[in-house]
């Protein structure tokens, strides 16, 4: 159960149901998650939230699909249900197969394996992997 009430449209404060009205704009939808819903409790949380996220997600050199799919990777290594749910479904929604999802899934899966193993066995970072500056602080 939630924290915070999932507010109705009839329930949300006046400035929560002016972002709940961008989203619906932004996305061309009627449908509002719960997520959304939850944030509308905190007005100020709610603007910042959404203001943040539609920018991130907005348009950018990212394509849209890849962006859903480094959500839902991250929320897979954050162990959030709800969002590796809702991020899932907007993939697929912009055009994720199946066969990409399995994809995602082992790379996820295999990153998080060799990140533990690298820094288990503290792994010194190879010099060709640090900006040039780093090897040189201008101390010679």
């Amino acid at each position: 159960m939630s924290i915070w009430p999932v507010l109705d449209d009839a329930a949300l404060p006046e400035r929560s149901a002016a972002v709940i009205a961008d989203i619906k704009a932004t996305r061309n939808t009627d449908f509002i998650n719960n997520f959304w819903r939850v944030l509308a409790n905190d007005p100020a949380l709610l603007e910042r939230t959404w203001g943040s996220l539609k920018e991130v997600m907005g348009p950018g050199e990212i394509d849209p699909l890849t962006k859903e799919m480094l959500y839902v990777a991250v929320s897979i290594v954050n162990g959030c249900e709800y969002c590796i749910r809702s991020h899932t479904a907007a993939a697929r929604a912009k055009g994720m197969s199946e066969g990409q999802l399995g994809e995602l899934l082992a790379i996820v899966g295999m990153a998080s394996e060799t990140n533990r193993l690298a820094t288990g066995l503290q792994v010194p970072v190879d010099t060709a992997f640090l900006p040039a500056s780093s090897e040189d602080d201008g101390r010679a």
